[in-house]
């Protein structure tokens, strides 16, 4: 019995392979009697399914009854996407602005907590207190009004509030994306592209450019402009801080720096349609000398990236690996941002059901509403 299937399973989404009995290494492996039944797909034993979503490693998983290294490899990318989430811990800072994030969040919380772990002690003290059997506890049927509880009561929240918001207010501003962040060494420039789906890093100074893969020097300021090809999108390396929109027509700027050497993960934090979730990149924290003879190895592809490779790159997939090219158009942000090269379409509606919704409530040029790259979101952009 030959088939194949997307199912969803314990929240996350597993895709079912049924092969015949001849490429099967023993009676428990995949499409025996201890398949179950669920959407009307078969899936593995639970124990098979246990041993994927703990995150075992491929080779490990095919000693859970998983069957060939074939069936392995096709459970591959769900478990590296498990593997990557281990790197972009929001509370293990790279870099001074995710530093900077990561404080202002903790003093959020513990100034917030300042009130809630009073109240909850007061709810069970009052609790405790007032009791019936407590023969202390005095019934004030009468009481309506004292001026020093509503003093305590109103005070503490007050200064709370006051506290908060000058924290976050002065913590957000000294962060803000667009603002300089000193580095050693010479600034590294990088032009950032959203495309349906996946991730275009230009590195203009250098005359390079790579495919969902981004190489940084430690300790150098970074300066991205980031702009859309296609649906409005959001950057954001946790371990860098400062997540960032990319919108079509428009550039957003943002400053960061990496001050250890090492492998980040780097995401796309807005939907944006069927491969969203395959929209993480690898960040590559290397010394000063490694990065100038990356530049150098890159330089010398025998890939050129312009507008018609540039144009390639445009048909609505994700891309498997990384690729590398050298930069034969040194203009080509620029066109892209002021949409001399027209943009993606963006996803579509798969029905006609959904797309005469949307007609019919947002007009017939709208696409996917405020994440549109139709009219209405140029227009915006002449404006800023």
């Amino acid at each position: 019995m030959d088939g194949f299937g997307d199912v969803a399973v314990e929240g996350r989404l597993f895709s079912a392979v049924c092969q015949p009995a001849a490429h099967l290494q023993t009676s428990k492996h995949l499409c025996t009697s201890k398949y179950r039944r669920m959407g009307g797909v078969r899936v593995p034993p639970t124990d098979a399914r246990r041993a994927m979503f703990r995150g075992h490693s491929p080779k490990r998983a095919s000693t859970a009854k998983f069957g060939t290294d074939a069936d392995v490899a096709r459970y591959r990318p769900s478990w590296n996407r498990r593997k990557a989430r281990r790197h972009m811990n929001i509370f293990d800072p790279k870099g001074p602005v995710a530093y900077g994030n990561s404080t202002i969040l903790v003093d959020s919380v513990v100034i917030m907590l300042a009130i809630v772990v009073p109240t909850i002690i007061a709810i069970l003290a009052f609790a405790f207190w007032f009791r019936a059997s407590n023969p202390r506890a005095k019934y004030r049927p009468e009481f309506t009004y004292s001026g020093k509880i509503e003093l305590v009561v109103w005070s503490i929240p007050t200064l709370t509030i006051i506290l908060l918001g000058g924290v976050t207010w002065i913590g957000a501003h000294r962060l803000d994306p667009a603002a300089p962040v000193e580095g050693t060494g010479i600034p590294v420039r990088i032009q950032v592209v959203s495309m349906d789906w996946k991730w275009l890093f230009i590195y203009p100074d250098q005359g390079i450019a790579t495919i969902n893969s981004l190489t940084v020097p430690v300790g150098a300021s970074l300066k991205f402009e980031l702009t859309s090809a296609s649906v409005m999108n959001a950057f954001f390396i946790p371990q860098l801080g400062s997540m960032i929109y990319t919108m079509n027509g428009m550039v957003t700027r943002l400053n960061l720096r990496a001050d250890s050497e090492g492998e980040l993960r780097g995401l796309s934090s807005h939907f944006s349609g069927d491969g969203f979730p395959d929209m993480m990149f690898p960040v590559h924290v290397v010394s000063p000398i490694a990065f100038s003879e990356w530049v150098a190895k890159t330089a010398s592809s025998d890939k050129a990236l312009n507008a018609d490779s540039y144009k390639e790159l445009m048909k609505q997939a994700p891309v498997s690996g990384t690729r590398s090219y050298r930069l034969a158009d040194p203009l080509l942000f620029e066109a892209i941002s002021t949409q001399r090269i027209p943009p993606q379409p963006g996803p579509r509606p798969t029905t006609d059901g959904a797309q005469s919704y949307i007609e019919a409530n947002f007009g017939a040029n709208a696409i996917c509403s405020a994440s549109s790259t139709g009219r209405p979101f140029r227009s915006i952009s002449q404006f800023r």
